[in-house]
């Protein structure tokens, strides 16, 4: 375990590195030449421009005001000052509210740590356990746990109170807050432009039809069921391989450009390179022919199979997005059962244009089923083998039980200050290499499920990462930690004695996560802010490609919220610092740190650099309330097991309320809320309907909505002159093989659906 020399350590190597990235920050920003690396924002909006200078040739490069250097720390006041409201209209309501999950952090711990440290610090300071118990390993930081509480003191009553108001009090913040956002998603809503998602259902497992086209199917049932309010739809094509070649080409082409932008600088040269991978190896050909050469093959390429997607029927899948006359009629489709088998005619929200993953749509429904059942089973292995990687960083953390199996590698780690470098730096830093490739795998799994947006991607992904934070970095590293720092106790006692040591142990290993905290909370969020890695491409970019202010504008990559990954980071916090509140309360000021400093740093990104993919007005808040109660449940278990190894069993009757009491609270919440981040009230879109007809009387709807949901393969076809698929037009019957078109479609379609024909 981590001692206090070994945190003084670890506080010391990380504060450097944090300052040392601030710092630098700070410089890098104020340097003209790397303007829209810090502010690529304003200029997507249009309302900022590289900076001019009038004097010499430098200052175009490096800023020479000094001034504006003493001014260095001016960024964080700055990233403050903008009003919510004006947040949300610059950045949009996911942006603003992921920034709540920080401030939401500060309101749950900065109570909870001054009751802590007014009361239950001074507690468990004078308990004098730990001294009394020769075999237990521990350091001055451990005697301000609750293993320096002696068993069946009554000073436990004291942990137990303060359980009850740390309970409440995180009741009162997460229900006030789930109002708030619960309001601002509304408010949103029903202040929002028009676009084309609200007049937009996604429909899913249409049935095959032996008379009719899939698109010709669909536009006979709404006809026939939503008559008053169907105005047209357009069916899903199967063009992930023209995607791919469309991608390829891209590729391609920025070869050549910047080949040609070479050539331009110095056109008594021509460039050569190698027709291998990459240019890497290979026949040496002139690299501006080879390239246009290559254009041209994949170019016919995409155009074959352009015409194929479009005049293959096969090629289209039986989904639709289907659009109609009103908020309201999509609403009544999107939140309604359309027939009596539910497993057809699926309808769901359509996401916006630009939150549709286009490749998941062509997944027949029963394949769907397939790979979310093989998902679940890889994420139960890959979390169970996951757990080799974390006993490995526990064993690092762990010197003393390293010390007693190996005892020849003690000399080497005792010298000087290595030992508390490494158990104050390495575990932390250790962990966070381990987690770096994760979130990839679990994406790739989400897409493999099936899902139809970026958002839900997102959604389940953040789902998946913190199934991982729970078992292996929360759970795995406290069992595997706990059982190398008491190995001794471990091999030399009985086996009805080991949940008495982890009883003790448990409260112990939040010096380790204090290391943890310090290195991905503290450098970490440091790192963010300095954006070495997009700094590097752009000025690669700028050296290299760029010939034009819009190349320039091409160049610059602003990046997004990565909520998939960045919101189960954030719940680690909350789960650690709900778990040892009541047990190891010095956890709890680098908690409150982790959130201040990572409030206002990414509220400076929202504002000046990301730029999202998507708006989904706030969809995951349920998921972050359901994460934090189950953090809460988590604390209020643990808390109990830990008092029935101490000879508290008295009080697993107070305990058990508390988890009750929580799942009560849950449930309430969710009747309470939730429903606002599922559906779209009728009356709201009621509301909008009327004044949209109002204030705009003669809006053509069909023209508006007429590509939004054209492939965007298809829409670069229109853009280079190609054939794209017609939408289909709202007529009130398509000519089918069929002798009675309306009346034969209603009976056929009850008594297949009665039947559960696919």
């Amino acid at each position: 375990m981590a001692s206090e020399e070994d945190i003084t350590a670890s506080a010391v190597i990380n504060l450097v590195s944090a300052v040392a990235f601030l710092m630098a920050f700070a410089f890098l920003r104020l340097q003209p030449i790397n303007d829209r690396v810090y502010f690529p924002k304003w200029y997507k909006k249009g309302v900022r421009a590289s900076p001019k200078s009038s004097g010499p040739l430098v200052s175009k490069f490096i800023n020479l005001d000094a001034k504006t250097y003493l001014k260095f720390w001016t960024w964080m006041p700055a990233a403050l000052r903008m009003p919510e409201p004006e947040l949300i209209q610059h950045a949009g309501l996911d942006s603003a509210v992921y920034i709540r999950i920080y401030l939401l952090g500060l309101k749950i711990f900065v109570p909870i740590a001054l009751l802590a440290f007014g009361v239950l610090v001074p507690v468990n300071w004078t308990g004098k356990a730990l001294a009394n118990d020769k075999d237990i390993t521990y350091s001055d930081v451990d005697k301000l746990s609750i293993s320096n509480v002696p068993p069946g003191s009554l000073r436990f009553v004291a942990h137990i109170g303060m359980a009850y108001i740390f309970t409440f009090w995180t009741f009162y913040v997460l229900y006030k807050e789930y109002q708030i956002v619960t309001n601002k998603r509304l408010q949103f809503l029903a202040a929002e432009e028009r676009r084309p998602d609200q007049f937009t259902v996604l429909v899913r497992n249409v049935p095959h039809d032996p008379d009719e086209s899939v698109s010709e199917h669909v536009e006979h049932f709404f006809l026939v069921n939503h008559p008053d309010h169907y105005l047209s739809h357009q069916v899903v094509y199967n063009a992930n391989k023209l995607a791919k070649l469309v991608e390829e080409k891209k590729s391609l082409l920025n070869w050549r450009t910047y080949y040609q932008t070479r050539h331009e600088r110095n056109p008594k040269k021509r460039l050569r390179t190698k027709t291998g991978f990459m240019g890497m190896w290979g026949k040496s050909v002139d690299a501006i022919d080879h390239y246009t050469s290559e254009i041209e093959k994949i170019s016919e390429r995409e155009a074959a199979e352009r015409e194929k997607v479009m005049s293959d029927p096969k090629n289209i899948v039986p989904a639709a997005f289907v659009s109609f006359k009103s908020r309201w009629g999509a609403a009544v489709c999107a939140q309604t059962q359309q027939t009596r088998n539910p497993t057809i005619w699926l309808t769901e929200w359509a996401p916006e244009p630009r939150d549709i993953y286009w490749n998941n749509l062509a997944v027949p429904y029963f394949e769907l089923a397939v790979k979310k059942l093989l998902v679940a089973v890889s994420l139960f292995f890959l979390t169970f083998f996951f757990m080799i990687p974390i006993a490995i960083v526990q064993s690092v953390a762990s010197i003393d039980g390293i010390e007693k199996v190996l005892p020849f590698l003690k000399p080497l780690i005792e010298a000087g200050k290595i030992k508390s470098i490494v158990q104050g730096f390495l575990p932390g830093i250790a962990l966070k290499l381990f987690l770096i490739i994760l979130p990839t795998i679990l994406m790739t799994m989400s897409k493999i499920e099936g899902h139809a947006s970026f958002s839900s991607l997102d959604r389940r992904s953040a789902a998946k990462y913190h199934l991982f934070v729970l078992v292996n970095v929360f759970g795995g590293s406290i069992v595997t930690g706990a059982a190398f720092e008491q190995l001794h106790k471990f091999i030399n006692q009985a086996p009805s004695k080991i949940p008495e040591t982890l009883g003790v142990a448990i409260p112990m290993k939040a010096t380790f996560f204090i290391t943890y905290i310090m290195v991905d909370g503290w450098a970490g969020v440091a790192a963010e802010i300095i954006r070495l890695v997009p700094l590097i491409i752009f000025h690669l970019k700028n050296t290299f490609l760029v010939k034009t202010e819009q190349d320039r504008d091409q160049a610059m990559d602003p990046g997004y919220i990565n909520f998939a990954s960045y919101e189960p980071r954030i719940q680690l916090y909350f789960l650690l610092g709900l778990v040892y509140s009541a047990i190891t309360p010095f956890i709890l000021p680098f908690i409150i740190v982790f959130f201040a400093f990572a409030y206002v740093v990414f509220r400076h990104q929202i504002i000046n650099v990301y730029e999202q993919k998507y708006e989904s007005a706030a969809a995951f808040w349920p998921d972050v309330h359901f994460r934090v109660i189950i953090s809460l449940i988590i604390s209020q278990i643990l808390l109990l097991g830990l008092l029935s190894t101490k000879d508290a069993a008295q009080s697993t009757p107070l305990m058990l309320v508390l988890p009750i009491l929580t799942i009560w609270f849950h449930r309430f919440c969710k009747g309470r809320f939730e429903s606002a981040f599922v559906k779209f009230p009728l009356q709201d879109a009621t509301v909008k309907d009327i004044l949209e007809r109002v204030t705009q009387p003669n809006l053509n709807l069909q023209a508006y909505l007429h590509d939004a949901y054209v492939h965007p393969v298809f829409k670069s076809a229109e853009i280079e002159g190609e054939t794209a698929p017609d939408k289909e037009e709202n007529s009130p019957l398509v000519p089918t093989k069929r002798t009675s078109q309306q009346s034969r479609f209603t009976a056929e379609t009850v008594s297949d659906e009665t039947a559960g024909q696919p």
